[in-house]
């Protein structure tokens, strides 16, 4: 369906619109507007709208816009710098084993998930989906390597099961959908995540303390940003966003010579430049919170990373038709059942360690996002928790490969393949 504005300038400004209404509205002192916000966060706001001017609006689309692109090539890096300037690396590592527990349970929940979901709809739903079961689970496969790794696993899905591209295609909607609704439920997850906690008994204290030194240190070296200021920092934030192109231009070609075999290891991770991209941007931003750079966080080095990440919300919102769900009723069926076995899972062993919310959603997160979307669950919870979310999914990255392929084995066997 081709959109009423295909000119990014004009997606642009509506999404800046979007942006700066759902922003007024929620600080204003207005108490409908106040209760409104009580039970719907912002974040979520800024995540839905794009969709919906997406579909059924029909004014603006994902699948023509570059937005997304700028947004997650260029501001995406900037934030990670922006947000890592400031970490305390010794609080991040004093968060303990609850943050790779729930990662790792994740990853489980993704590869039992597919094969049950599977199981379920072809014996409650048979004949629903209009492609055979050896298809099927090929098919499946793919979504099972961008839920565990990204992109990159998922196109590795593809060549290794002999993905069809129209079938591809449809498994690319359905992931995109699910993943995204479900991404709207952490984030308003994280608007409640004190009630959560409380349900799970959870623990949140070193979570507490990270937020708070980093809020403390933020605190203590806030002024006024002058002139210079705001280009110190802009140097900063795109200056490593160069670097860390640069560095993905040069590690990408030299890993890429090299395919076959990190193929044959299950690490074709390591050919994807946005992987790298991510890689290097948080390697630049840790790094660079040694220096006196950490002090540009008293002129607004988190508070622009947030901007830049919101943004990337409304472009990752407007790629979600929601109308697409009612032309693929049972593969959407098999992706909600396998989500559900996912959440499940990690809700049981976050009740069992006690593990706070927030590890929850980002474990989640880091798997069934990655690393576009897995610091802006982070930063729902707190700016000061988003290099949490980005570490969780480059580890997403290293695992993805395998954890899908033993996915993609067990729905083999559950179709009969």
């Amino acid at each position: 369906m081709q959109p009423v504005f295909t000119n990014d300038a004009i997606v642009l400004g509506l999404l800046m619109g979007v942006l700066a209404l759902v922003f007024y509205t929620a600080s204003s002192a207005r108490s409908g507007w106040k209760k409104f916000y009580t039970y719907v966060p912002p974040l979520l706001l800024c995540y839905f709208l794009p969709a919906l001017l997406y579909w059924p609006l029909g004014l603006i689309s994902g699948e023509v816009s570059e937005l997304y692109t700028v947004a997650s090539r260029y501001f995406l890096p900037a934030s990670l710098i922006l947000f890592c300037l400031s970490i305390d690396l010794k609080a991040v590592l004093n968060l303990g084993p609850k943050a790779l527990i729930m990662f790792l349970t994740g990853t489980l929940g993704i590869v039992l998930g597919g094969p049950i979901a599977l199981l379920v709809v072809l014996y409650l739903m048979p004949g629903v989906i209009p492609v055979t079961p050896d298809e099927l689970w090929r098919g499946l496969s793919t979504i099972a390597g961008s839920w565990i790794g990204g992109g990159a696993n998922q196109t590795a899905m593809k060549e290794i099961f002999e993905v069809a591209d129209n079938l591809f295609g449809t498994m690319i909607i359905v992931d995109v959908v699910v993943a995204n609704i479900w991404m709207g439920f952490l984030l308003y997850g994280a608007n409640i995540s004190n009630r959560l906690d409380q349900r799970l008994k959870a623990d949140n204290s070193a979570i507490e303390t990270l937020k708070n030194k980093v809020e403390a240190f933020s605190e203590r070296v806030r002024r006024i940003p002058t002139t210079t200021d705001a280009f110190l920092l802009m140097g900063v934030a795109f200056g490593g966003v160069a670097l860390s192109h640069i560095g993905a231009d040069v590690v990408t070609p030299w890993m890429s010579r090299h395919a076959e075999t990190l193929n044959n290891l299950g690490l074709n991770s390591l050919t994807s430049s946005f992987f790298w991209l991510v890689v290097f941007a948080t390697t630049l931003g840790f790094a660079a919170s040694f220096t006196k750079l950490r002090a540009l966080e008293g002129v607004g080095a988190s508070r622009w990373g947030s901007v830049f990440i919101y943004f990337l919300v409304t472009t990752i919102g407007m790629k979600m038709n929601l109308g697409e769900v009612f032309n693929n009723l049972g593969l959407f069926a098999i992706g909600i059942v396998w989500m559900l076995v996912h959440v499940s899972l990690l809700l049981l062993v976050a009740r069992l360690i006690r593990a706070p919310f927030f590890f929850v959603a980002v474990g989640s997160q880091a798997n069934v996002g990655g690393a576009a979307s897995a610091p802006i669950v982070a930063s729902a919870f707190s700016p000061a928790l988003a290099p949490v979310g980005v570490l969780l999914a480059v580890l997403g990255y290293a695992v993805g490969t395998y954890g899908a392929l033993i996915c993609a084995f067990l729905m083999q066997s559950v179709a009969g393949g």
